[in-house]
């Protein structure tokens, strides 16, 4: 069988969310299967080595001068038929409407098309030209694609009671959490990630953007409440965010007080990721929907203790009594579980030992092999039709 997998955005250096998934996948297939072949489609970029080399694995970079829309709708159908893909599997959301070859799809969220203004003030231009993009492109492909796979329980509930799945198209598959995200040891790492990105001393990690559903604004308040109570005590660390953007939500939510203690470290690689987390008091993940929310396994795996969300898939994936959890709407929520964590510190460790133990149970190649079975039982359908 030959596989196409969609990684229009692999190569670019700033990868989030859906980018890393992808990439994963990529990687532990590399590693269970030796016999299909695959062909991974790209948009060159600058992080072009991101991918291992394996002999069935062809990468194909692929030009496009109308943008993403034009990328997928157009160039990765094309492409996917010339080199004889038996599966193309879409791994981001959408896909082209018009491929011949038939499609599997990777749908993490329907959030762009539950009843959420498009032009309401939160989120950015690009945020809602691409939730835009989506409303229209989503529903035909995935009405038309042979498999779906979605990230948590959660999330296949929603997408369910949206599309009115009922031909066993829809499965759940969850996501891992890399094997380097653990407890760092080595202080000489330590050191060298705390000079490189200038942490303070006692700080707390947000993992925030401007997406709305991160709820950066409710985190700031809840910060600005415990600082009240804790003044100048704790720092917070937010990774790649705009210096303009913040000071604006401050100013909006009358916070402005805080911006010195707050620490912005610009893109960090994922690699340096769990030596920063590792050297945070604790870590803040209260979004507002979330379809899995592979950080919070992130912030679990390197021993830190967690705040997150009593909401959507959060509670799935977190655990039982493994994190803290806070209804995210209520930011006197985030402050008195801040506060807990700083107070009962045997409590906190407690979190930190069940978050560790937890995180064991998500991997990327568990993920993989699941995704693997999914692709043979799409190509041996196809063959019996």
């Amino acid at each position: 069988m030959k596989i196409g997998i969609e990684g229009q955005r692999l190569f670019r250096k700033k990868k989030h969310g859906m980018d890393m998934v992808a990439l994963e996948l990529i990687k532990s297939l590399q590693k269970i299967d030796y016999k299909n072949e695959y062909v991974v489609f790209v948009r060159p970029d600058f992080d072009d080595t991101c991918i291992p080399k394996a002999d069935n694995f062809k990468i194909v970079e692929l030009e496009s001068r109308w943008g993403y829309p034009g990328w997928e709708q157009f160039v990765l159908p094309r492409a996917a038929r010339k080199e004889g893909c038996d599966v193309l599997h879409c791994t981001s959301n959408t896909g082209p409407l018009f491929s011949r070859v038939p499609l599997i799809t990777t749908l993490h969220d329907i959030i762009y098309l539950e009843s959420i203004s498009l032009f309401k003030k939160e989120g950015t231009w690009y945020q809602k030209l691409g939730n835009m993009y989506r409303r229209y492109f989503v529903p035909p492909v995935i009405r038309k694609s042979k498999k779906v796979i979605t990230v948590s329980n959660y999330e296949k509930e929603r997408i369910n009671s949206h599309f009115g799945f009922s031909d066993g198209r829809l499965t759940a598959i969850y996501n891992g959490v890399g094997s380097h995200f653990k407890k760092v040891a080595n202080p000489v790492r330590l050191a060298k990630i705390k000079t490189q990105y200038d942490l303070p001393d006692n700080f707390f990690f947000f993992l925030g953007n401007t997406d709305p559903k991160k709820n950066t604004k409710g985190v700031l308040k809840a910060f600005a409440d415990f600082n009240r109570i804790y003044p100048k005590q704790f720092h917070l660390v937010m990774l790649d965010y705009d210096e303009l953007e913040l000071l604006r939500l401050l100013d909006s939510i009358d916070c402005t007080e805080i911006r010195e203690l707050i620490h912005l470290t610009g893109y960090v690689p994922n690699t340096d990721l769990p030596a920063i987390i590792n050297q945070a008091t604790i870590f803040l993940y209260p979004s507002l929907r979330e379809s899995f929310g592979i950080p919070i396994l992130e912030g679990m795996a390197c021993g830190v203790p967690v705040i997150t969300s009593n909401t959507s898939s959060m509670p799935e994936v977190a655990g039982e009594d493994t994190a803290l959890m806070v209804d995210p709407a209520k930011p006197i929520e985030i402050t008195e579980a801040m506060r807990r964590l700083v107070e009962d510190k045997i409590f906190a460790k407690l979190l930190s030992e069940k978050g560790i133990e937890r995180a064991k149970d998500f991997s990327w190649d568990a993920m993989a092999k699941n995704v693997l079975e999914l692709y043979e039982d799409v190509y041996d359908e196809l063959k019996k039709n």
